[in-house]
């Protein structure tokens, strides 16, 4: 397979990770998620427990600020700029060395425009989600209802305030796969919508 770029984004839960993991895992292209948190750390300067809070917040509340104060005056940058922009370098560059899988930071969008990418938004009903989230991910909260769907307003209030586009609107993306169908079933099909977009 020639030279393609697969994003994933996804609803918390749904799977989306573990799907990526298998499909780079398939087809022997780096695999990248946690590890663009330390890249960005180490080419902005910026700690990487603040990258990892700021992407799970919503960008330019006054907590927000009073939580990270210290960096929010960088180049008249808010800290959440700052990490869009390293994140996004870290991305570009790695899409621009060769084939991979990037997992969520709105890659799709960062690379938008790129014949050699192709972005895919993984999903599932709520209820699959819950059962994932503990039987899987091992989370222990309460109320797993709610703790899911803040992971997914979370993912949305960062994704949708650098994009042009929504994060769970169809339209953003190439293709969308309910993981209901499986997990290895997903896998087989971006594996082969990957295959035809090399193909040109």
């Amino acid at each position: 397979m020639s030279h393609v770029i697969i994003t994933i984004s996804r609803e918390y839960g749904s799977g989306g990770r573990l799907i990526a993991q298998k499909l780079a895992g398939d087809l022997g292209i780096p695999f990248l998620d946690r590890q663009i948190i330390s890249e960005a750390a180490r080419t902005s300067g910026l700690p990487e427990d603040v990258i990892r809070k700021t992407e799970n917040q919503k960008p330019f509340t006054n907590a927000f600020y009073e939580m990270f104060s210290y960096y929010a005056t960088t180049n008249n940058q808010s800290v959440s700029e700052q990490v869009f922009l390293a994140e996004s370098k870290v991305i570009t560059d790695a899409a621009d060395k060769g084939s991979c899988v990037i997992v969520g930071r709105c890659a799709n969008y960062v690379l938008k425009g790129r014949k050699s990418c192709l972005s895919v938004f993984i999903h599932a009903p709520k209820n699959d989600r819950i059962r994932r989230a503990h039987d899987v991910y091992g989370i222990k909260s309460q109320n797993l209802e709610a703790y899911v769907m803040r992971q997914d307003k979370s993912r949305a209030s960062y994704y949708n305030y650098f994009a042009e586009n929504k994060w769970s609107d169809c339209k953003s993306y190439d293709l969308c796969l309910n993981s209901t169908i499986g997990l290895d079933a997903c896998v087989e099909v971006i594996k082969a919508a990957a295959l035809n977009l090399s193909r040109g």
